[in-house]
């Protein structure tokens, strides 16, 4: 399926937020994703299924000022 991560066209398999970061190489927990412009708690990503064409940002905290 197609989804738009990050801004950018991707093809993938994973049908759910959780196998998503996996399968993308993102470890651990420190991210924030939203599907479609809508938060996912961590605690969902699991639950939260993906359908062709969404649009998943995945964000990383940063230190800055």
């Amino acid at each position: 399926m197609v989804l738009i991560v990050n801004g950018e066209r991707q093809e993938v398999e994973a049908t759910d937020v959780a196998t998503l970061l996996r399968d993308l190489g993102f470890d651990g927990s420190f991210y924030a994703v939203a599907v479609n412009q809508e938060v996912v708690r961590r605690a969902r990503w699991g639950e939260i299924r993906l359908a062709e064409g969404d649009s998943v940002e995945i964000l990383t905290p940063r230190q800055g000022g």
